[in-house]
């Protein structure tokens, strides 16, 4: 291409004007930042003796767990829909004939590697049963890699330890959808 070229068009810069030359309003604006940050009153929680409050839990993306159906029994199908929707690829799922009629497989073993997650949420979208959810649990530490590395069981017990306080997802939308609610359906 040549700058002679027809084709291309050519923008001049405009020029300075006073102001943005001296730098003066944004020196002034970085000093109001600045003195509204020093009167502004202080949010420092002091973890973990205070809890941090989450603001919305259904949005907020924190440790995995996998939920269990009416019977006690993990809900994934095997599908393989939330390994395949993984852009991390930290999700590993070994599947096996299932003993139960109403499904044909469920997860031998299912590991999510919490290192290399990106709590992006594809996992949760991507399964059709609603079984893989992201609670709003935000301590996530261990010792060693192999400790972030949540099992089936480990995955199952962040359930028990949280159903109470947060109700699967699946169910609080179709509350919400319910005609009682005023949501359901087209007028």
């Amino acid at each position: 291409m040549k700058p002679t070229d027809p084709a291309v068009t050519w923008l001049e810069e405009k020029p300075l004007g006073l102001a943005e030359r001296l730098y003066l309003p944004l020196f002034v604006q970085g000093l109001a930042t600045t003195a509204r940050h020093l009167v502004s009153p202080k949010v420092t929680v002091s973890y973990p003796e205070q809890r941090p409050t989450v603001g919305n839990p259904l949005i907020y993306r924190g440790v995995h767990r996998l939920n269990r159906d009416d019977e006690g029994r993990v809900k994934c199908v095997a599908c393989f829909l939330c390994a395949t929707a993984c852009p991390a690829h930290c999700i590993d799922i070994v599947a096996t004939e299932s003993p139960w009629p109403d499904r044909e497989k469920y997860p031998e073993a299912f590991q999510i590697d919490e290192l290399r997650c990106i709590f992006c949420g594809m996992c949760e979208e991507a399964c059709p049963v609603d079984a893989i959810e992201l609670t709003s649990l935000l301590d996530l530490t261990g010792k060693s890699r192999e400790e972030m590395i949540f099992d089936k069981e480990k995955l199952l017990s962040v359930y028990d330890m949280t159903k109470d306080a947060e109700p699967m997802k699946s169910a609080q939308y179709k509350e919400e959808l319910s005609p009682g609610h005023g949501a359901g359906g087209a007028a």
